[in-house]
C-alpha cells in the first residue's frame, strides 16, 4: 500500500483566543482528489496556509511524502509541489512563456529542461496560441489555465489549488475542470479547496467538510450524500410558497423540511404523494431533483450566510 502524500495530524492553529483550526486530521493519497470544502471562517485557507508552510501551527504535525516534515524540511518539500493560489501572482511584465521560464528557473531547473517543456505546457493549457502575450491581454480563464500550467512546470507530485475557478464564467470554469479531469486520469494527486459543489462532485474523489475549524464529515462525495440526506428534494417556489412550510399534511409527507428565502425545500425517501400533494397549489412551480452536495453542505453548516472576516 502506498504511503500518503500528505499527512495532517491533529492540527492547531490559534489567532489570540480565537482557534481556527481545531484538532483537524486528515491525509491525501496518491491519484486522489481531496476536496475540502466549508463555509467563510471555516479553516480552509489557514490549513493550506500551514500545509504550505506560510503559516506556523500552534501544534500538531503536516508530514509530505512519508519522511519530509513542514515547516522544518520546507525547502525540499516544496521543490515537489504545484500551487494554484486564489488570486492572480502571474508576472505582469512577462509573457506566457517567460513566466512559464522564470517559475521554472525557481525550481533549479536547467533552460533546455525548461525550454522543453513550456510547449506541453501551453498546449495542455490551450494557450499555445497566447505564447508571446502578456496576462493583461489574457481573459480571467486563461489567466488561471496559465498559473495551472506553471504550476506543472516542476512536474509536482502533489498539487493544491486554492479556489482555482473563482471569478470565472461558466464556460471558463468548464475548460478549468477539462483541464484537472485530464491531470487526475494521468494519476495526479490534487488538495482542492473550493466553493463550488459541483466542482467538489465533479472532481473530488473524497471529501473534507470543515466547519469552525474542526471536520465535521469525511468520505466519498455520494457516500455522504447518502449517509446524511433523504435521497430526494423538492423545491417549492413562488408567491405563498414559504407558507406551505408548515403546511402539516405536507410536512407528514417529507422527512425534513427547510426554508431559505422564498423556497421551501422537501426532502423525502419517496415524493410521489409529495408531488400528488402539491397539485392543490397549481400557481406555485415545483422541482423535483435528487439531493446533491449542496444540500450536504447546508445540512452540515446550516444556510445562514457568513461574512468574511
Amino acid at each position: 500500500m502506498n504511503s500518503p502524500l500528505l499527512s495532517v495530524d491533529h492540527l492547531v492553529k490559534r489567532y489570540g483566543d480565537a482557534t481556527v483550526v481545531n484538532d483537524l486530521s486528515f491525509h491525501i493519497e496518491p491519484g486522489e482528489c481531496l476536496g475540502v470544502i466549508g463555509p467563510n471562517g471555516a479553516g480552509k485557507t489557514t490549513t493550506l496556509r500551514m500545509c504550505l508552510g506560510l503559516s506556523v501551527p500552534d501544534g500538531g504535525d503536516i508530514r509530505y511524502f512519508d519522511h519530509l516534515q513542514m515547516p522544518g524540511d520546507a525547502l525540499a518539500i516544496k521543490g515537489q509541489l504545484g500551487v494554484v493560489a486564489q488570486m492572480d501572482t502571474l508576472d505582469p511584465d512577462f509573457t506566457a512563456e517567460e513566466n512559464l521560464m522564470v517559475f521554472g528557473r525557481y525550481f533549479g531547473l536547467p533552460n533546455a529542461t525548461i525550454r522543453e517543456r513550456i510547449p506541453k505546457l501551453l498546449e495542455f493549457a490551450a494557450l499555445s496560441h497566447k505564447g508571446k502575450a502578456k496576462p493583461g491581454e489574457l481573459s480571467g480563464g486563461m489567466k488561471r489555465r496559465l498559473s495551472l500550467a506553471r504550476a506543472l512546470i516542476n512536474e509536482p507530485r502533489l498539487l493544491m489549488l486554492d479556489e482555482p475557478t473563482t471569478g470565472l464564467d461558466p464556460q471558463a470554469r468548464h475548460l478549468m475542470w477539462e483541464r484537472l479531469q485530464v491531470l487526475l486520469q494521468e494519476g495526479k494527486s490534487i488538495l482542492l479547496t473550493t466553493h463550488f459543489m459541483d466542482e467538489a462532485e465533479r472532481l473530488c474523489s473524497r471529501l473534507l467538510v470543515l466547519d469552525q475549524g474542526r471536520k465535521i464529515a469525511e468520505g466519498k462525495p455520494r457516500d455522504l450524500i447518502a449517509e446524511h440526506l433523504e435521497p430526494e428534494v423538492v423545491e417549492v417556489f413562488g408567491h405563498g410558497a414559504v407558507a406551505l412550510a408548515q403546511e402539516a399534511s405536507l410536512k407528514a409527507l417529507a422527512g425534513r423540511v427547510e426554508v431559505s428565502g422564498e423556497t421551501v425545500f422537501f426532502y423525502t425517501h419517496d415524493s410521489r404523494a409529495l408531488m400528488h400533494a402539491l397539485e392543490t397549489w397549481p400557481n406555485l412551480r415545483t422541482l423535483h431533483r435528487p439531493s446533491n452536495l449542496e444540500d450536504l453542505f447546508l445540512k452540515l453548516t446550516g444556510r445562514q450566510i457568513r461574512e468574511e472576516g
